[in-house]
């Protein structure tokens, strides 16, 4: 498991978070864990097919989410997360993994992306036990974004 290949998708965080909500976020302590979803959490899956194969993992706190869609709407305020929203996060995580792909691209790796999906049960993931890279990118005001990669 190469730690380097979570760094394009924390470069591209950082960068898209900060254009569409407005905060640059930090990052957290980089580890190792195997992937557990947790209940009241947002999760967004996209694949990742090419020189690097394996899946992102970007979750995120209910009320987080929340934050983090009213910011990329201006701040109008977000109370449940409905479809719209749902699309909204799914969107953000697009943007950060089509733009890490570029980065990739433009490092002499060439891979694809499959569209996000939220997760909203465990079992439907269709993720056996496997460990990730973990990085939480924390975002002052709004909370933490876990960015987990699974390379298989």
């Amino acid at each position: 498991m190469k730690a380097e290949y979570i760094n394009p998708f924390l470069e591209s965080a950082q960068t898209v978070i900060e254009q569409v909500v407005q905060i640059r976020p930090s990052t957290g302590a980089v580890s190792v864990k195997d992937i557990k979803f947790v209940e009241q959490y947002i999760w967004i899956h996209i694949g990742v097919n090419g020189q690097m194969n394996g899946n992102i993992i970007f979750g995120l706190k209910e009320d987080v989410a929340l934050k983090m869609i009213s910011a990329m709407m201006g701040g109008y305020a977000i109370s449940e997360l409905d479809e719209m929203g749902k699309s909204a996060i799914s969107e953000l995580s697009n943007m950060i993994s089509g733009n890490a792909s570029t980065i990739m691209y433009n490092q002499g790796m060439t891979v694809d992306i499959t569209p996000p999906r939220i997760v909203e049960m465990a079992q439907a993931a269709g993720f056996e036990s496997s460990k990730a890279i973990a990085v939480p990118l924390i975002i002052d005001g709004i909370g933490e974004l876990d960015i987990q990669v699974v390379v298989s």
